[in-house]
């Protein structure tokens, strides 16, 4: 700047006093006061909103705490109802089964009560037949308990003869020398071996009786002729207007003086039965007979044991050698002689080599082992 240039310093005049300048301290004091309370209220605010971060913080972390504690208990109550609820499954599965289990029981009742029921309207409607006791009455400690005897056919082989001794002890004595030569004609004789006989004998027999759908048991018959009964029975069971039906079978028992008509048709014999008395045309007049249930019986329970006849002795190895009633009477001699380890005989049945014959043991029991032919 040259020196002939004009300068001019411009200065605010009010500044310049000493009141100037105490005013603008004044001024400058308030500023500054001002930004010290503004100052504290940013510090106060801060700290206000780091206490509130802080809190905030600490709420989260027990919210975590809490939603953890949530989920556990949450999965302990889930795991809970399943088991429970698999439990339930479970006694539901077991009350149905039980239900089935009495359900059949129920069906096997009833079926029993019907089956005793049937039995029982049987056993009312047993055919009438006038009997006298010509026994004696014994107390039941002395009375006999009931026996049943076996009738077994036993079929014997060619070249074989059964003997039946009076003792069993005879019989034990010619089976304990098992070989015995026999004397024939002429000098020669024959080697025949003993052997004991074994029969299957029956110790427990149980029956089961079912009323029979198809047929009836007619009673109270008139005695006449059996082929004109049976024509006029048939004839009047096969009329409907009678409440019969078609006979398939019409069969006279001969043992109990009854008639069995036996229908096609399963539902025709109840209702017959049910009448129970019907009036039936017989020797030019009405005669009243009974009609009843028939019985189909049915082995349920059958047990044998085998059983060694005491008495009777197979004899094998009988060749052909001369007529057949020539050595049975040979081989009956030879066993009559103590000598011969033999003794009194009571029947004797031979059989010769290609000849079929069946030999009929009867009075045989379990607990009574007697033997016959």
């Amino acid at each position: 700047m040259s020196s002939d240039e004009d300068f001019s310093l411009v200065t605010d005049p009010s500044k310049e006093t000493l009141e100037g300048i105490k005013a603008l301290l004044f001024n400058q004091k308030k500023i500054y006061e001002q930004h010290l309370e503004e100052h504290k209220e940013l510090a106060a605010s801060r700290d206000d909103r780091r206490d509130m971060t802080e809190k905030f913080k600490q709420r989260t972390v027990k919210l975590r705490d809490q939603i953890k504690k949530d989920k556990l208990s949450y999965s302990e109550r889930i795991e809970n109802e399943k088991a429970r609820v698999k439990l339930l499954n479970q006694e539901e599965n077991e009350l149905l089964e039980e239900i089935e289990r009495v359900k059949a029981a129920l069906k096997d009742e009833k079926a029993e009560n019907l089956h005793l029921k049937q039995q029982a309207d049987v056993f009312m409607a047993v055919p009438e037949k006038k009997v006298v006791f010509k026994g004696k009455t014994e107390k039941a400690s002395d009375s006999q308990p009931f026996e049943m005897d076996a009738h077994i056919v036993y079929p014997m082989d060619g070249g074989t003869a059964l003997i039946t001794f009076e003792e069993e002890v005879v019989a034990k004595k010619v089976l304990n020398m098992k070989k015995h030569q026999v004397a024939l004609e002429g000098g020669c004789s024959i080697s025949v071996e003993a052997r004991p006989i074994q029969l299957m004998l029956p110790t427990l027999v149980e029956i089961d009786s079912e009323v029979c759908p198809q047929r009836i048991l007619i009673s109270n018959l008139p005695k006449m002729d059996t082929e004109p009964l049976l024509n006029k029975l048939e004839i009047h069971f096969s009329k409907s207007k009678n409440g019969g039906g078609e006979v398939d079978e019409c069969e006279m028992l001969a043992d109990s003086g009854t008639v069995v008509l036996t229908f096609v048709d399963k539902h025709i014999a109840k209702g017959l039965t049910d009448t129970e008395h019907h009036d039936v045309k017989l020797q030019q007049k009405k005669h009243r007979v009974r009609v009843t249930p028939f019985l189909n019986g049915k082995i349920k329970n059958f047990k044998t044991k085998m059983s060694v006849c005491p008495r009777t002795v197979l004899l094998t190895g009988i060749p052909a050698v001369m007529e057949q009633e020539t050595l049975q009477d040979l081989l009956e001699i030879h066993f009559q002689k103590s000598g011969n380890s033999g003794g009194e005989i009571e029947a004797i049945l031979y059989n010769p080599v290609g000849e079929q014959v069946s030999a009929l043991f009867q009075g045989v029991s379990p607990s009574r082992e007697e033997d016959g032919q």
